[in-house]
């Protein structure tokens, strides 16, 4: 069997060794791919974006599924472009992806359900956005309705820098097109718990729950990103609040979509803040969460294969999986500078003694090779994950791998898993050099 894996992420090279799990030992391609999948796949360059290139390698290659990993492709219609060419792909099609790649379509569905998220309202002119944050003295939230790769988040505690926020985005144009138009809401206070579903059109199986830690510093402090780190599971996961998240929201949600004629297939991947009030919805994503997916895939036993072929046979009702109970912790090691400016093409050391520790896995994100040597090439460089008999257990060991790693400006955050102890780590400035 061959199998495509679209992408070039920490969260590809999470899939790709799960695909390799599976029995039927499939022949695994990867496009673009990176230092990692080099590994375990053959790496093609055709681009994520590439929909008409990526369906040519298909064809080429007689590959027998695709699975989608970046949100890009999936909110630009790759799923319908292979369907109609008719070839397996497993993600949803480009008018279910709109829940991640239109803001104002998500949360206008959300309010229109009764689906419980902050409250707030979507603009297209800058002049009414304006109009309104003048008017609001609570922390607000500015977001970019489009795609922007993960940085398009901004909180304010002071509603007077909402107001730049939404000029940066609407009249500056800090997003280009995908900020054009923003979502404004309230600040919601809580825990943020990750919670993903697979969906095949007529069953939901709710994942293993992880928590993100989207700022860049110590003690969540500095910018958003795209995040720096996860842990599987996550302790405020309990068994009533996952069924109250699947009753009260998942299952809603999905009920709407159907009432747009929308029917929602692949990977589900709801952001939530667990309030005083209960859980509310953030965000919604179309695809596997990155870093979540390398602190979570870890732990499922079965091959991300057998998971993908059931979504889109139908039969998600009869699939059981088999998980490590053990938690895991990742921790992303970033380029000097990231999320802004950083450079390329710096030499990574220290990998093979990293990967030797027992439960460690290295997970490669903006990585290629030059020369022979593995080197930089985007801001989030690795994704090191660890296994452990606690969550204690599993922070140490990542943080050991860490140590064995070395790259010019490279750091990490110090405290992933930090909430998971019940610790509240101290705020620092910035984020911790390596």
């Amino acid at each position: 069997m061959r199998v495509l894996i679209v992408g070039g992420g920490g969260r590809e090279h999470a899939m790709a060794v799960s695909v390799a799990k599976s029995a039927r030992r499939p022949e695994i391609v990867c496009a673009p791919g990176n230092a990692g999948t080099a590994t375990v796949a053959e790496n093609v360059d055709v681009a994520a974006e590439d929909i008409d290139g990526l369906l040519a390698l298909v064809e080429e290659r007689g590959v027998d599924l695709t699975l989608v990993g970046p949100e890009a492709p999936l909110c630009a219609g790759i799923v319908d472009r292979f369907e109609a060419a008719g070839r397996r792909v497993f993600g949803p099609n480009a008018k279910a992806a709109r829940l991640e790649g239109d803001k104002t379509f998500c949360k206008k569905l959300l309010m229109e359900s009764g689906v419980p998220t902050a409250s707030g309202r979507c603009f297209d002119r800058y002049d009414h956005a304006r109009q309104y944050l003048a008017t609001r003295d609570t922390p607000q939230v500015v977001k970019a309705a489009g795609l922007a790769a993960g940085k398009g988040v901004v909180v304010c505690d002071d509603p007077a820098d909402a107001i730049l926020e939404a000029e940066a985005m609407m009249v500056e144009g800090r997003f280009g097109d995908a900020g054009r138009r923003i979502v404004v809401e309230e600040k919601l206070e809580g825990e943020e718990l990750s919670v993903h579903a697979i969906v095949d059109g007529h069953s939901v199986y709710v994942l293993e729950s992880s928590q993100d830690h989207k700022r860049v510093g110590d003690g969540d402090t500095g910018p958003n990103t795209g995040g720096m780190g996860a842990y599987s599971p996550a302790p405020i996961a309990t068994d009533e609040v996952l069924r109250e998240i699947e009753s009260e929201i998942l299952v809603p949600v999905l009920d709407a979509l159907v009432r747009r004629d929308i029917h929602y297939r692949g990977v589900l991947y709801a952001g939530l803040m667990l309030t005083a009030g209960g859980p509310k919805v953030l965000e919604f994503n179309c695809r596997f969460g990155d870093p979540e997916t390398q602190a979570m895939l870890p732990r499922m036993k079965t091959s991300l294969l057998d998971v993908a072929e059931a979504c889109l046979d139908g039969r998600l009702d009869g699939l059981s999986l088999e998980w490590d109970p053990r938690p895991a912790v990742c921790v992303v090691m970033a380029s000097g500078g990231y999320p802004g400016s950083y450079q390329r093409g710096i030499t990574i050391g220290g990998l093979d003694a990293a990967a030797a520790i027992a439960d460690a896995f290295v997970y490669h994100a903006g990585t290629t090779t030059l020369d022979g040597r593995v080197v930089t090439n985007g801001g989030r460089v690795l994704g090191v994950t660890a296994l452990g008999d606690t969550i204690q257990a599993a922070q140490d060991r990542a943080y050991q791998a860490i140590d064995c790693i070395r790259f010019d400006g490279g750091f990490c955050r110090r405290d992933i898993g930090a909430r998971a102890l019940g610790v509240r780590p101290a705020k620092t400035v910035g984020p911790r050099v390596l």
